[in-house]
């Protein structure tokens, strides 16, 4: 059981807004940022100041010094500051020129010790500490976290989504998952939820739609990267956004509140419900039936000493497939991955036929 402080959340409205640069580049560059999000309903200005970059010899962040810059934004415009801090030494910098909140970022969620030694260095801080989900989709991993930050006495705690790698990336930079997120707030209901289009897709022109699913699903805030000249940013240039563009976003938000239900809406989502629970059992039954198909199917290429994988065949059902996915008004990518998980299952049915009673030959 965590522990958290959830009150740090009411003096802010909802959804809470943290937006600013991937990386802080240039003194001047921060401030023309800060400036253009002043007008705008923003919670926290944010600012890479380390940068954990893929490969070597790329833009790895300016340093401790572009804490100082944050702190003139904070003088300058009176906006609140935050950063991902990525070490204990790291920290414990952010702590000394007074940032707000900080954030821990995906890659550095993946490592226990790092999370342990960061979290022991932010012992009782009263600053608001975030952590984004691990690159891979581990939830235990995600709240372990978590429970590594309460353990120090933060209480102060909210959760960043900001989706998962994946090998073949299909349209987003990072995989949504809803679920796991969604199963975050099922296991710590009152740790505030904030998603990060901005990584999620990787490319501005979908953040507005990413956003706006993050609100139907009852999400507390969004954390977007914004620039002034966003073609030009030194990193992640393809997912920032303008001031102009970012006020455009928020402004057409629509926000769902959980708390507005009548008993019209319960009765007709309760129907509708009872629908998806009869149409999953008949998808269940469907694919029973195919496996067995595909048993038989085994048995055969079995009897004539035919190899299992047939290639030409696979890819005549895949194209018929996603040809017909945009018939039944559903995504190619969707569609896909349903593809890609139901002949993996088929083939792993067939190997089992082939290996039946090859030990005793």
């Amino acid at each position: 059981m965590i522990n958290s402080d959830e009150s740090w959340f009411g003096q802010f409205s909802k959804p809470l807004i943290i937006a600013g640069p991937c990386s802080a580049e240039t003194e001047k560059q921060m401030l023309i940022t800060a400036e253009g999000i002043a007008e705008i309903k923003v919670d926290f200005f944010r600012a890479g100041i380390w940068k954990p970059r893929t490969k070597p010899n790329s833009f790895e962040g300016v340093g401790a010094q572009g804490l100082k810059w944050l702190q003139r934004v904070k003088d300058d415009f009176g906006l609140k500051t935050a950063t991902e801090v990525a070490t204990a030494e790291h920290a414990r910098l952010a702590l000394e020129h007074d940032v707000d909140l900080l954030w821990i970022g995906a890659r550095t969620t993946v490592n226990p010790f790092q999370v342990q030694e960061i979290a022991e260095a932010l012992q009782d801080t009263d600053k608001i500490v975030m952590v984004k989900n691990p690159v891979n989709p581990d939830l235990d991993l995600w709240m372990g976290a978590f429970e590594r930050m309460a353990g120090q006495g933060i209480k102060k705690l909210a959760a960043i989504h900001r989706g998962f790698s994946i090998y073949k990336k299909i349209r987003f930079r990072n995989e949504p998952q809803w679920q796991i997120p969604l199963d975050f707030k099922k296991e710590f209901p009152l740790i505030p939820l904030i998603c990060d289009p901005s990584h999620i897709t990787g490319n501005r022109n979908w953040i507005d739609e990413v956003a706006q699913e993050a609100m139907n699903f009852g999400f507390d805030g969004l954390m977007v990267e914004t620039h002034p000249n966003p073609n030009a940013a030194w990193s992640d240039a393809e997912q920032q956004v303008t001031p102009e563009q970012l006020k455009n976003i928020l402004q057409n938000l629509i926000l769902r509140d959980a708390d507005d239900i009548d008993k019209e809406y319960q009765m007709l989502l309760s129907s509708l419900r009872h629908q998806i629970d009869e149409i999953d059992r008949n998808m269940l039954e469907m694919l029973a039936n195919r496996m067995k198909v595909a048993e038989e199917i085994g048995a055969l290429k079995k009897s004539h000493n035919v190899a299992l994988f047939q290639p030409d065949r696979w890819a005549i059902i895949k194209s018929l497939m996603l040809k017909n996915a945009y018939k039944y008004g559903l995504s190619q990518e969707f569609i896909e991955r349903f593809l890609n998980a139901v002949h993996q299952e088929s083939i792993q049915v067939q190997n089992k036929i082939m290996e039946q009673n090859q030990n005793s030959l």
